[in-house]
């Protein structure tokens, strides 16, 4: 009986320290052998061990310990009294489990237990007030945080493109030389709340505006980039909820109105699809100059609403720029979405110092009309 009893006492002191833990990680493992709950399912302990016995009752009785998944127990294996500690604290959860639920528990096996947590009370204590220390690390690291969740996404534009023969500004050839470029974004989508959105997108490429050797915006390709593979941070911009239906933009550089307001048009793709033509992906509404400010977009059922304002030289503190003394737009749209395959709405944009839209022909910006009117251009 004391050879029993002292095995007890080891074979908890052996079993908790590396089974239970390993057990703890490897229940979530699909693994059926993950979990050792018989003892004969130990490699390395025989039915005619002296330990069988004592083993089987810990095992069986209580399910106090168990084995590692390769179904050893290790049982020569040295560990110290932290270790321990924390082996006979799982116990003891085990039998005060055990007992509120009604289970027979033997008052022997109790008194044992008893002596026990008498010899390790300073090392019990310890391990509670490391395990709440570490719980309090856990939850300050989780509200803390610098983000929920930052996804990273990116994609690549290769294009074969060119100008056919043509004329140019009253007779003018146009060569036709065909040309190679490329346009790469790379987009990281961080969520501190799962409900807002911090936006940033770096892009480079070589692809040229073709509106400089044509003379007209309607050229344009929706992928051109002509960045001279210089990499930028093309948009930053922050969206998050105001009131249930109701969602705000913060645009800090690369705003567009697109960004809080619906072009609808399926070909609106940005280049990546839809439209070959800036013109054919967005209206030259959407395309108005202006790129720093804010917005918002809202929606009841079927009804659609956004505003917002962006100023095309936010950033210069001279007379006559920054973010409302200089150039701008300010956009206003009403529209009725009853499903996605339809769609009308009611667009208003207001324009200070902004005569180029960026796309179509020469007659959708307002610099050809004072151009006809006053016989020069007005600076933009």
């Amino acid at each position: 009986m004391k050879i029993k009893q002292n095995f007890l006492t080891a074979a908890i002191l052996l079993g908790f320290s590396g089974p239970v833990l390993a057990n703890s990680l490897e229940n979530l493992s699909s693994n059926p052998m993950a979990q050792v709950t018989t003892v004969n399912q130990l490699r390395d302990v025989s039915p005619t061990a002296w330990a069988f016995e004592a083993l089987r009752s810990l095992v069986e009785r209580y399910g106090c310990i168990v084995g590692y998944p390769d179904r050893t127990f290790r049982g020569e294996r040295a560990l110290t009294r932290w270790e321990f500690a924390a082996g006979l604290n799982a116990c003891l959860n085990t039998l005060e489990r055990l007992i509120q639920e009604g289970v027979a528990v033997l008052k022997e096996d109790l008194d044992k237990i008893k002596r026990l947590v008498r010899e390790f009370e300073t090392e019990l204590a310890a391990l509670g007030a490391r395990v709440d220390n570490l719980e309090n690390r856990v939850a300050f690291l989780e509200n803390n945080q610098f983000s929920t969740t930052t996804k990273l996404t990116g994609e690549v534009v290769m294009a074969l493109y060119g100008v056919a023969t043509g004329e140019k500004n009253g007779g003018e050839g146009i060569p036709q030389v065909p040309a190679f470029g490329y346009r790469a974004r790379l987009e990281l989508n961080t969520s501190f709340t799962g409900k807002d959105l911090l936006y940033t997108r770096l892009a480079t490429g070589n692809i040229a505006d073709l509106a400089d050797t044509t003379g007209t915006f309607a050229s344009t390709l929706a992928f051109t980039q002509p960045d001279g593979n210089d990499l930028l941070v093309e948009v930053l911009n922050y969206s998050f909820p105001v009131t249930e239906n109701i969602q705000l933009w913060l645009e800090a550089t690369g705003g567009a109105k697109d960004d809080f307001t619906n072009t609808l048009n399926f070909l609106d793709g940005d280049g990546a699809s839809g439209a070959l033509s800036a013109f054919g992906t967005r209206n030259p509404l959407y395309f108005a100059p202006g790129q720093t400010g804010l917005g918002l977009q809202g929606n009841y059922g079927a009804l659609q609403f956004s505003a917002g304002y962006l100023a095309g030289d936010a950033n210069d503190p001279n007379p006559g720029a920054g973010l409302f003394n200089g150039s701008y737009t300010a956009l206003g749209q009403l529209g009725y979405v009853p499903n996605e395959n339809f769609g009308i709405a009611l667009s208003y944009l207001h324009g200070y110092n902004q005569l180029d839209t960026g796309t179509g022909s020469q007659r959708s910006n307002f610099r050809f009309f004072t151009e006809e009117l006053f016989g020069e251009a007005v600076p933009t």
